[in-house]
């Protein structure tokens, strides 16, 4: 059985829920709306204040699926009500980022800026201290969105093993490599 697929979703208060005839699920909250297609073999159905995914046979289609819809709904129920957030740090000699509106400049160590426009579902915000890493900060509704925006991101500059330098999450661990050793 599926642990994940089995649990039902609860529905804080503020969020509305509608299923329609053709299982598009929308999930509407004070962060903002979402929807999602379902596939057609499984049920989604509001019971006391509660969602509750389930699945007509134990093929392992139906036992696969049964899981990720169900994930799918809680982190859109997750997204309308505390939304997602993820921050990503430049680690490099004269790397900078800027944000105006829904715009984002980077200045990686190419010979030219990268501008990047970000979906007005996103918003960004830059910080940069001295003496500390420039930081971009990503805030969404979305949680598959927000994870595809910053993969693109780090895709610009991915850090490298040696010195690390490149865009990279904030908390990530990353494999260093020792380099050249000095011959004796």
């Amino acid at each position: 059985m599926s642990r994940i697929g089995k649990a039902p979703i609860a529905i804080p208060s503020g969020v509305s829920i509608t299923v329609s005839d053709k299982n598009l699920v929308t999930v509407k909250g004070p962060k903002g709306e979402l929807t999602q297609q379902v596939d057609s073999d499984i049920a989604v159905k509001q019971e006391d204040g509660q969602i509750v995914v389930t699945r007509p046979t134990e093929q392992k289609r139906h036992k696969s699926l049964h899981g990720l819809y169900r994930a799918l709904i809680n982190n859109m129920v997750v997204g309308v009500t505390e939304g997602y957030k993820t921050t990503q740090e430049l680690v490099g000699v004269g790397y900078r980022a800027t944000s105006t509106g829904n715009t984002l400049e980077l200045a990686l160590g190419f010979s030219h800026p990268i501008v990047f426009i970000l979906p007005k579902d996103v918003t960004v915000t830059t910080t940069s201290e001295k003496g500390k890493n420039p930081t971009i900060t990503l805030e969404s509704a979305d949680k598959q969105l927000i994870g595809q925006i910053a993969a693109k991101i780090r895709s610009f500059r991915k850090p490298e093993p040696y010195k690390g330098k490149g865009v990279k999450f904030v908390g990530e661990v990353l494999r260093r490599k020792a380099g050249k050793s000095a011959k004796k």
